[in-house]
């Protein structure tokens, strides 16, 4: 399964020509475009936002004096 061929092609053409009508693909081709250089720019924004969060997750004060705290225990 590779690139389809140039007459395989012309049929997708033709068949999408014959579903949406010769006027309605410029505005298709201009919408999906537009979805393709949003999702671009919302993917972007991710990898920012990735690399400005710290990897490393620091442990609060509160949970750290809990764990040095020793534990009662009741004797009998």
């Amino acid at each position: 399964m590779g690139m389809p061929s140039g007459t395989e092609l012309l049929i997708i053409f033709g068949i999408i020509v014959l579903l949406f009508g010769a006027k309605k693909i410029p505005d298709l081709a201009k919408g999906l475009g537009k979805g393709i250089k949003n999702f671009k720019a919302e993917m972007k924004e991710v990898d920012e936002v990735e690399v400005e969060t710290p990897k490393k997750v620091e442990k609060s004060d509160e949970v750290a004096s809990a764990e040095s705290t020793p534990k009662s225990t009741t004797q009998a």
